[in-house]
């Protein structure tokens, strides 16, 4: 993105809340827009070896005093004989009745990846891709506006999901695509499209990119993400290079979002929530592409447009 350039907003239904990375427990945040039924909150940390307990609040606000209500308390607990989770509500300052999950899926010092899914009627969780539990709200989700964690944990990333992104099929659940991956795209690119690419990076990342072809089977343009020299780039089938001027935020072992909204003859680009940067490719261009693919050293949950 040159200097001074402006982008446009993008709709705000496709605007990902950025990933907090290694947040200081205690941590408070406010959900951008609040919680709605397919939205998603996912958790990645570790269980210390002397923990004795941890929460996951869904609050109806963050004030101290008085305390606000807690639609969805999530509470695991590895200081009794027999570890289990408790899920309850507080409501007016009064806890309701908890319901409990014996057979606790997470081990003290191992890593977790916690998915909190937010259905019309319960939240589901799934715990290192399994499902764990369901809990059914007692308090309306559009109350919901802050997370809170506390207790015995080391968070390494919270991310935060606007569209329910990994319903394919009847999986709930992130299913893993295999990459490198090919998507037909029938009937071209028209503004108002999304391409929306999301997954995770691998341990020692070399390279991602994310190429579309057209019905010649050239490449017009492909998005690359290098490891090595941490830069991103827009490169041209004839293989020249734009750099595009905006923080890397391709990080080994944790989630991304990349983005595509695609206007009048161009791509608007936004990675992890921050929109970076347009590239001009002309209508007539856009509307012949027919395949999407994806490849390098990452594991995909979602490609969706």
């Amino acid at each position: 993105m040159s200097p001074g350039e402006k982008l446009d907003p993008l709709p705000d239904t496709f605007i990902l809340q950025p990933p907090v990375f290694h947040p200081v427990v205690p941590y408070v945040a406010t959900i951008f827009g609040g919680l709605r039924a397919g939205k998603m909150v996912v958790l990645q940390g570790a269980v210390p070896l002397n923990a004795l307990r941890f929460q996951v609040d869904f609050q109806c606000g963050c004030s101290l005093h008085p305390r606000p209500d807690i639609a969805i308390h999530f509470n695991p607990r590895f200081h009794t004989t027999k570890p289990h989770v408790i899920c309850n509500t507080l409501r007016g300052g009064r806890w309701q009745a908890e319901a409990r999950w014996p057979h606790l899926a997470l081990r003290k010092g191992a890593s977790f990846l916690i998915l909190f899914l937010f259905g019309n009627e319960e939240m589901k969780v799934s715990v290192n891709g399994q499902h764990f539990l369901h809990y059914r709200y007692q308090l309306p989700l559009s109350r919901v506006d802050t997370l809170g964690i506390y207790g015995d944990i080391l968070v390494t990333a919270v991310g935060f999901l606007n569209i329910s992104p990994f319903v394919e099929g009847s999986s709930e659940y992130p299913v893993g695509h295999e990459v490198p991956c090919s998507r037909a795209l029938p009937q071209g690119l028209w503004p108002g499209q999304v391409i929306i690419v999301r997954g995770l990076v691998l341990p020692e990342p070399k390279d991602f990119t994310l190429s579309l072809l057209d019905d010649a089977a050239h490449v017009p343009v492909t998005l690359r993400a290098s490891f090595a020299d941490r830069t991103l780039a827009w490169v041209s089938r004839w293989g020249r290079k734009k750099l595009i001027l905006a923080p890397f935020l391709f990080y080994p072992q944790r989630f991304f979002e990349v983005l595509l909204l695609c206007q009048e003859g161009e791509l608007k680009l936004a990675l992890s929530g921050q929109g970076v940067g347009t590239t001009s490719l002309g209508q007539q261009a856009l509307e012949r592409l027919r395949e999407l693919r994806i490849s390098g050293s990452v594991q995909l949950y979602c490609v969706h447009y």
